[in-house]
């Protein structure tokens, strides 16, 4: 039986994946993950990637991910957790200057590797970027179990210094004469922070100085406005290449909180906006990517039959996490009116038991759930067909067969590249 590209545009589900533990296993693909993105691409079957990984910029992610996998894969089709930081670089904070936007303010962004996620955020647009290496190696007494000279690589000087007693009377934000001081306005969690302790201090001197103002404090360590926070995955475990999940950045968001209560004695609470699976503003994004690039891989993207969504009918979640995979398909509510099915793999951090949120269908791999949501699209008609083993770099030219009997093998791949 053979599948028709042609024919089955205008009505083919749509597939956002996750990435680590349904594609990859660290910097390895797992089996069968490459013949199902083939397949997908020769089919014209729109997906895209959906991770709460980060920490790199998209273009040079997507480049990893193309090798890796030995599948074309555009930065259209890609959506990190941070991603859409990047639609916040015109925003304004309430109650600050509204004719100055975020992008000329200086934020905070910790997380990643050395100063990737500020390489990142100024990719996106913002101009005054500061991460806890500059602070640390501008002021090394803020936070002394660590030495400056294991950030200097990564560091830059600050804008301003920041406020001590010795500088005289602490500044008033509230006046219109130029703050002399560092003033962080908004503070970004890029990806998992990689010392705890140190961006744990810096966060709490930020969140309870006086407007940002770092060296400050205000009165009864309780800020009236707290300085806006943004994290960006709520993942407490992720697939890592150790045999048991991993913590992520779930992990250090409850253990802040867990010091912002005892340091605020649990009288204010933290005030935050989280992105990332599973909540509704990442779906929102994604769906929004999933429409342009369904009309860009149907050619309809610049003409006037571009229907807006209005043909995005049915989407298949697949991911490894019920956590967020699974309970962000399922709470999803589109604006659009597509229906969201989910599918468990159990190829990463789900490997069997009742899961906390119940998937539509749970299946061994990624290859298993394309193949149960095109059958319940109707376009396998009961039929099973087997899918076609290829070596690395070698491209398939014969057609396409679907089902489970190949030997699942994974190729070798570099292992100087991570996977989230």
């Amino acid at each position: 039986m053979a599948l028709s590209p042609i024919s089955l545009q205008t009505t083919s589900p749509i597939i956002p994946f996750n990435i680590d533990g349904v594609l990859l296993r660290s910097s390895n693909p797992l089996p069968r993950a490459r013949q199902t993105l083939t397949a997908l691409q020769r089919l014209r079957i729109p997906f895209i990637l959906l991770t709460n990984g980060g920490g790199k910029l998209e273009r040079d992610r997507v480049a990893e991910l193309s090798h890796i996998l030995s599948v074309p894969i555009s930065p259209s089709m890609f959506i990190q957790s941070h991603t859409p930081f990047a639609d916040l670089v015109d925003s304004t904070i309430p109650g600050e200057d509204p004719k100055t936007p975020l992008k000329d303010k200086a934020i905070l962004v910790t997380g990643g590797d050395g100063e990737r996620c500020r390489k990142v955020a100024e990719d996106y647009g913002f101009k005054n970027v500061i991460i806890p290496a500059d602070i640390i190696t501008s002021c090394p007494s803020l936070w002394p179990f660590t030495s400056p000279q294991n950030y200097s690589s990564h560091a830059r000087p600050l804008p301003l210094p920041i406020y001590t007693p010795s500088l005289g009377l602490p500044p008033s934000p509230s006046t219109s004469a130029p703050n002399k001081y560092l003033q962080i306005h908004s503070i970004f969690i890029y990806n998992d922070p990689r010392d705890w302790a140190l961006d744990t201090q810096i966060l709490l001197d930020i969140l309870l100085s006086d407007s940002g103002i770092l060296g400050t404090q205000n009165p009864g360590r309780q800020p009236a406005q707290q300085v806006p926070l943004y994290f960006s995955n709520p993942d407490l475990h992720w697939a890592a290449q150790y045999h048991l999940p991993r913590l992520g950045q779930g992990g250090f968001q409850a253990a802040f909180k867990g010091v912002w209560d005892a340091a605020t004695e649990g009288k204010v609470p933290l005030q935050y906006t989280l992105i990332g699976k599973p909540s509704q503003p990442t779906f929102e994004f994604a769906e929004k990517r999933l429409v342009a690039h369904r009309n860009e891989l149907l050619g309809i993207a610049s003409r006037s039959e571009g229907d807006g969504g209005a043909g995005l009918r049915k989407v298949y979640m697949v991911g490894d996490n019920p956590e967020s995979d699974i309970a962000g398909g399922k709470r999803y509510r589109s604006p659009l009116g597509s229906r969201w099915d989910t599918l468990l793999v159990k190829s990463g951090v789900y490997s069997g038991g009742d899961p906390a949120h119940t998937p539509n269908a749970i299946v061994d791999d990624v290859w298993d759930a394309v193949e149960w949501a095109l059958d319940q699209e109707g376009w396998l008609d009961g039929v099973k067909l087997e899918p076609i083993p290829r070596s690395e770099g070698e491209a398939i030219q014969t057609p396409v067969r679907w089902g489970p009997t190949v030997e699942r093998q994974a190729a070798e791949v570099p292992q100087d590249v991570g996977a989230r």
